[in-house]
């Protein structure tokens, strides 16, 4: 603890104490102030993302398999990683912007998206009816959005990508088939496991094949995804005219 730090929390009252929370904010802050940790002082949010990443993914590793304590952990990892760049954005001319603008905004988007709890105008009894109207929330919300593809990150692992724009162009009218054509309905059919345990299996099987001819499985699904894409965009044009 630096003396600065001590100075702080002896300043404070017993009633006075911080939240965990609060704690955990101002140690960001101290870490990153004149005579704190040179390390964090240099870091930018472009050299971050790397370890957002990666904390991100060891998440969904505690989620998946790790028990409570690692979860908690984790969840700590990744909390650490959005105080950090929210304290980089308070110190950045032209950002200016901290964490109680990240929380004010977020609480705001939460209200908005859900009106059928705060009182809007909407109602819903179960997920599917919440979901149902979600999409004409969220454009009202980006008018500038032309494309269900827009605002999808094209950083996610082209599973994760693949599924995400079959989602999006679902919800524009177009399928898998308008890409791969009668393909599909007969993979669709003939191959498709019954369990997820099969599935993984299969898709392991795939990517152990495609490996032994040379080929890059994760570069191969990204290429036909930004071919179907494509297809989408260009039915998507069609309808506007």
């Amino acid at each position: 603890m630096t003396e600065a730090h001590r100075v702080s929390r002896s300043r404070r009252s017993e009633a006075d104490q911080p939240t965990a929370l609060e704690e955990l904010i101002e140690t960001v802050a101290l870490l990153r102030a004149p005579g704190g940790c040179p390390w964090d002082a240099d870091q930018t949010h472009e050299s971050l993302v790397q370890y957002l990443v990666e904390e991100c993914w060891e998440l969904i590793d505690a989620i998946e398999a790790g028990t409570r304590q690692e979860m908690i952990e984790e969840l700590g990892d990744v909390l650490y990683q959005v105080l950090f760049h929210a304290d980089i954005a308070a110190h950045t001319p032209g950002e200016d912007f901290d964490i109680q603008d990240v929380a004010a905004h977020m609480t705001a988007k939460m209200v908005s998206r859900h009106p059928h709890v705060f009182g809007g105008d909407r109602s819903a009894e179960t997920a599917a009816d919440v979901v149902a109207f979600w999409e004409d929330l969220k454009a009202d919300e980006k008018p500038h959005r032309t494309s269900v593809l827009d605002g999808v990150p094209r950083g996610m692992p082209a599973l994760a990508l693949a599924r995400k724009v079959l989602d999006k162009a679902e919800k524009a009218g177009v399928t898998a088939e308008v890409l791969l054509g009668d393909t599909a309905t007969d993979a669709a059919a003939t191959s498709t496991p019954a369990t997820e345990d099969e599935l993984g299996r299969t898709l392991f099987a795939l990517v152990a094949s495609a490996r032994s001819r040379g080929l890059d499985a994760e570069r191969a699904l990204r290429h036909v995804v930004r071919a179907f894409e494509h297809e989408v965009r260009t039915a998507e044009g069609a309808l506007a005219d």
